[in-house]
């Protein structure tokens, strides 16, 4: 395996834009960073002059994400099709980098399974993929000799909350193997952190990311049918399925959908640029939720929709699914404590840039509309 296993020459844009008396690029490792989050957060990264360099299975993310984030940045990261599950792989990345001269400062781990329905149904494969994947780079990254990680976690680690908006002491109470695969892990990084106090490490419990790159050519572009709100109303509103179900319609809540606290992905991808200093300053164990502090229902955000496409979309009433819950949304003020960072896109902006992205791009990747 090589560092140029998708990229021809990783080496060959290591001084873009750089003078001779710029600082060094500083070197971060991306899992699953090719994905809908990770691909918006590379943007942000090299644009705050970090050097990414994305490992991904491609199991659910695209190649031509690698030319989209050229396009918007001047900037072709490296990339490497590695699976997390593979320790020799992982070893061999960290090693090969060290190597080359582009030892990682900190690792940004999103790679992961992420859907609560299908959670359920294979509950297995969740715990695999999630809790023996986060180890299996844990353990890389030991005997690398890198200390910093930011952790993609989930606020599925509340399950139903008592109280909202919620904090970070709320119980962790996941109702479904998606949000257990998640607290497991977070526990797994408590306990090595306190036998290695020198690392720094962040848990960053998201709420809901919606919303795609302001350019129209980064987005969500889940693999068969989306198990999300937002992309599910994109491609209804784009004809890719016939009616957006609503799953559930006798919820406590004021207009009886589910309430969610929903996340522009170009403020979420702002928040682990921030935790990256945080790290760099402050060693230990940090859980911050990133949220806007605001829940918005099921049909506040198709009507939201609606207006940012100029059309009324097709519903279907459907009954609930199993494990989800009524209503959770964020209180974000220790991430505004440790991060400086707060949401500044409302829920406009999210629907307004999912409709470029997905009326740019009907099959999303599959399109591969040459970048403009």
């Amino acid at each position: 395996m090589s560092l140029g296993t998708l990229i021809p020459s990783a080496a060959a844009d290591d001084d873009h834009g750089r003078g001779a008396s710029a600082a060094p690029p500083r070197h971060v490792l991306v899992t699953g960073g090719a994905g809908y989050i990770g691909s918006i957060t590379c943007v942000r990264l090299i644009e705050a002059g970090w050097q990414p360099l994305i490992l991904d299975n491609f199991s659910n993310s695209h190649p031509a994400v690698l030319d989209r984030i050229a396009a918007i940045t001047g900037h072709r990261p490296a990339c490497v099709r590695v699976d997390v599950r593979d320790a020799a792989a992982l070893d061999a990345v960290f090693a090969e980098a060290a190597q080359a001269g582009r030892p990682f400062e900190a690792v940004i781990h999103f790679a992961g399974l992420k859907a609560v329905g299908e959670s359920v149904r294979e509950p297995l494969r969740y715990h695999e993929h999630n809790v023996q994947g986060s180890l299996n780079l844990v353990q890389a990254m030991l005997r690398a000799g890198v200390s910093r990680l930011v952790f993609s976690s989930s606020a599925t680690v509340y399950g139903e909350p008592a109280h909202v908006p919620v904090t970070e002491d709320a119980p962790l109470q996941p109702t479904n193997p998606y949000g257990r695969s998640k607290r497991v892990v977070e526990d797994l990084l408590a306990d090595h952190v306190v036998a290695r106090p020198d690392w720094a490490v962040a848990c960053l419990r998201y709420f809901n990311p919606v919303g795609a790159h302001p350019s129209g050519l980064l987005g969500e572009d889940p693999q068969g049918v989306p198990n999300n709100l937002m992309p599910f109303i994109a491609q209804v509103a784009v004809g890719r399925q016939p009616a957006l179900r609503i799953f559930g319609q006798d919820w406590p809540t004021p207009d009886g959908t589910g309430v969610r606290d929903y996340l522009h992905v170009l403020d979420l991808a702002d928040g682990h640029v921030a935790a990256l200093d945080l790290l760099a300053r402050a060693p230990g164990l940090h859980r911050l939720n990133l949220g806007t502090g605001r829940g918005r229902s099921v049909r506040e955000l198709l009507a939201a929709f609606e207006r940012a496409c100029g059309r009324t979309l097709p519903v279907e009433l459907a009954p609930r699914r199993p494990g989800d819950i009524a209503a959770c949304w964020a209180d974000p003020a220790a991430a505004e404590s440790a991060l400086g960072w707060h949401a500044r896109l409302d829920l406009e902006a999210m629907c307004a840039d999912t409709w470029r992205w997905q009326s740019g791009n009907p099959r999303g990747y599959a399109d591969d509309v040459p970048a403009a």
